[in-house]
């Protein structure tokens, strides 16, 4: 599903990712230090972050501005990493085009003091093993008292007949919405985007398919791999889990 996703995000989604948020750069950012803020990352001196799936960088950004000294960005698209490193500017982030399930090759056990894996990025991973595996190795990275952070959508009640469209966003140029086909572990995502364009609307399409995660059982299996839960909780539109080593 890895390659699957990053094929989505090539060839559809990462060209039209963040104007789908119909707001600002900055202002994701602003949201996401929010975020992160209320969910226990106090501004101050703090060591290393890794971010999972860091898209464009609105979450590796924030981290930087909160005082993480080097923040680890890894995702698969190098079009939203170029996208992070026109935003960066001086801030200490590394940009790493890879497959997040390997990023301990990318730090030491027991040296992050925070590893976030956040904007429903887990939902992306081919299996429920792929998770566990994840979720292990970020346990082995983080030092004693280091958090984890986890958002993603709660996909476990399953949307109905017409409820199963959703718009995303439209402007004068370009018209976006999502289809969800449920599957009993999985739901498939088949975005559609019209463009304007010289002779008219074109269509654009691509799907992909996203892991229903349910939080209570997450939260166990975090609990059985020896972390302690700050938060479960729902987080916007998303839901939020926090760990601590």
């Amino acid at each position: 599903m890895i390659d699957d996703v990053a094929r989505h995000y090539e060839t559809l989604l990462a060209e039209h990712y963040t104007w789908m948020f119909g707001v600002p750069f900055s202002a994701k950012v602003d949201e996401q230090r929010e975020a992160l803020t209320g969910l226990g990352v106090r501004p101050g001196e703090h060591g290393t972050a890794i971010d999972l799936g860091s898209g464009p960088g609105f979450q590796s950004i924030a981290l930087a501005e909160l005082g993480f000294d080097r923040v680890v960005a890894i995702d698969t698209s190098q079009a939203l990493l170029h996208e992070l490193s026109a935003h960066k500017g001086d801030l200490p982030i590394e940009t790493v085009l890879d497959d997040l399930r390997a990023f301990d090759r990318f730090t030491s056990p027991g040296s992050a003091e925070a590893i976030v894996c956040m904007g429903d990025t887990l939902t992306h991973l081919e299996s429920t093993a792929d998770v566990s595996n994840v979720l292990e190795k970020a346990r082995d990275a983080l030092r004693p008292g280091g958090l984890l952070f986890l958002t993603f959508r709660d996909l476990s009640v399953e949307l109905t007949g017409l409820d199963r469209f959703l718009p995303i966003r439209a402007d004068a140029d370009r018209i976006m919405i999502c289809m969800l086909e449920y599957q009993p572990e999985a739901v498939v995502v088949n975005d559609l985007v019209h463009v304007r364009e010289a002779k008219g609307w074109t269509l654009r399409k691509s799907s992909y398919r996203k892991l229903r995660l349910r939080p209570a059982a997450l939260a166990d299996e975090l609990r059985n791999l020896g972390l302690t839960i700050k938060r479960n909780e729902p987080l916007g539109r998303m839901h939020a889990i926090v760990a601590e080593r």
